[in-house]
């Protein structure tokens, strides 16, 4: 794939790329030289003409996405180096040679130096997702790129993109399996298995970037009476229940979410006696219920994706976490977290504290949270930094 036009920028607007900053935005453009499609490779100069960088056009807030800083050709040795790049950096955390761990993030977007690309690995099953026009476009080159890298270990390659896209290039767009036509598969994760559906299921399939924390909250379940809000497939609720929590209520609106939780349940032989599901609105399932717990989970979905609501996600968060500090048992924990980009962990933290001043409970942090090691984040793009959480004991 060969850049087809040249984007020159604002004099001066070329500082953000000079820091690495791996997007650029409309403002940015002081000209056009060729007539780019969404998703086509451009060059970056600066007002002077020089080179900057090579990236992914899109006529929309974020006009490219960078792909390198070098003067290089974006080709199938390209794709191949930085997946194996990628590759590498999850070595050195271990997580392949985890023997109770079999599911990972691969490629996470900016912080692996390729925005746009998810790529999840579910045993023997590579779930690929472009949050662009142009990953989308390269697709298939990736793909490819990913099984040589990968060397035998996946036998199946979706192509889950369509829910991600840009409304009106996605109409064109059907999700489709690149190798193999697994609708499903069972992982483990720190030992605990889960049902993937890939299809249909939410994201990838998973919320793979909750690993250490479901962990760290088995370490404070056993012998705990646990809810898990906003539970989806159960993840946290397994958790909770494989380190011997006396008993674990389980929370989602979704009908879907309730019966993967329940078949996750099945899966790892839990008793009917310590785990019970309520399909439910969690919020008119926290006001209507008396009961309080040794432990609360809030783990919502991004109650905000735009700036322009960022005010409402944050009146969200905080009512939320109200109800929830007041589900907790005195001397008990709250585990909640927010997914929100544009709510970040100060933001975070001061709405959870306005929340705690509002319930009148003493309230410490024990632990202050992110998403593990195979969901690195670009230091130059600290915007790729979206989970955070924290786990309070509430008196």
């Amino acid at each position: 794939m060969k850049p087809v036009a040249a984007v020159t920028l604002q004099p001066g607007r070329e500082s953000s790329l000079q820091r690495k900053h791996p997007w650029i935005f409309s403002g940015a453009v002081r000209k056009i030289t060729g007539n780019p499609s969404d998703g086509d490779l451009v060059r970056i100069l600066d007002s002077k003409g020089e080179f900057l960088a090579t990236g992914h056009y899109y006529e929309g807030s974020i006009a490219v996405k960078i792909l390198s800083f070098e003067d290089v050709a974006i080709d199938e040795t390209f794709w191949e180096q930085r997946i194996r790049a990628a590759l590498e950096r999850r070595k050195l955390t271990g997580i392949l040679e985890d023997a109770e761990t079999n599911a990972f993030r691969l490629i996470h977007g900016e912080g692996d130096d390729l925005p746009g690309l998810i790529a999840d690995i579910y045993g023997d099953v590579l779930v690929l997702q472009a949050h662009s026009i142009g990953m989308h476009k390269v697709l298939t080159v990736i793909s490819d790129a990913a099984r040589k890298v990968l060397n035998g270990r996946i036998a199946t390659i979706y192509d889950k993109s369509r829910e991600c896209l840009p409304a009106q290039y996605a109409q064109s767009v059907e999700n489709r399996w690149l190798l193999g036509n697994a609708l499903e598969t069972i992982i483990r994760e720190h030992g605990v298995q889960y049902h993937i559906d890939i299809v249909r299921g939410q994201k990838t399939g998973f919320f793979l970037d909750q690993r250490d924390n479901r962990k760290l909250l088995g370490t404070y379940s056993k012998g705990k009476t646990v809810l898990n809000t906003f539970c989806y497939s159960g993840g946290f609720s397994l958790a909770a229940a494989r380190a011997g929590a006396a008993r674990v209520d389980s929370v989602d609106v979704s009908a879907g979410a309730i019966q993967l939780t329940e078949k996750n349940i099945q899966l790892n032989q839990v008793p009917e006696t310590q785990h019970k599901a309520f399909q439910q609105d969690v919020l008119t399932f926290l006001k209507n219920s008396s009961e309080q717990y040794d432990i609360v989970v809030l783990d919502p979905p991004a109650f905000a994706k735009s700036v322009s609501k960022r005010h409402n996600a944050v009146q969200g968060y905080k009512r939320l976490n109200i109800m929830g500090l007041n589900k907790v048992k005195p001397g008990g924990l709250l585990f909640t977290f927010s997914c929100s980009q544009v709510v970040d962990a100060p933001l975070f933290l001061n709405t959870v504290t306005a929340a705690a001043i509002e319930s009148g409970r003493t309230v410490k942090i024990l632990h202050r949270v992110s998403q593990p090691a195979d969901h690195p984040v670009n230091i130059f793009h600290p915007e790729g930094s979206y989970l955070k959480g924290l786990v309070l004991v509430v008196d």
